[in-house]
């Protein structure tokens, strides 16, 4: 499915859905700084894309950039907030509960 997604890219097709597709995919394998690049071209897209601010907290967090996840979840609760995402602010207000408690 990545291949797909890659070949639209490179065919010149982006917009936010593409981009979070590929941002999952990749996060989903594990390959956090591909992920985040993608998710962070998801986000300048479409600010307001609450899941998309939540999956690049993660891939941050994979990557160990604490603050750059904790800053991306901060943004998504906006957007949450913004549009009435409930889920989404739900999980991103626990992330970061948990990272307040590492630090």
């Amino acid at each position: 499915m990545l291949d797909s997604l890659e070949k639209m890219l490179a065919k010149g097709v982006d917009n936010p859905l593409l981009r979070f597709g590929l941002g999952k995919g990749y996060l989903d394998l594990g390959e956090f700084p591909r992920a985040a690049a993608h998710l962070q071209r998801c986000v300048e897209l479409d600010p307001q894309y609450s899941a998309a601010w939540k999956l690049l907290g993660k891939a941050h967090q994979g990557r160990g950039d604490l603050a750059a996840a904790r800053t991306a979840w901060e943004r998504g609760l906006d957007a949450a907030r913004g549009h009435g995402d409930k889920q989404a602010e739900k999980e991103m207000t626990v992330f970061l509960k948990k990272l307040d408690r590492q630090a």
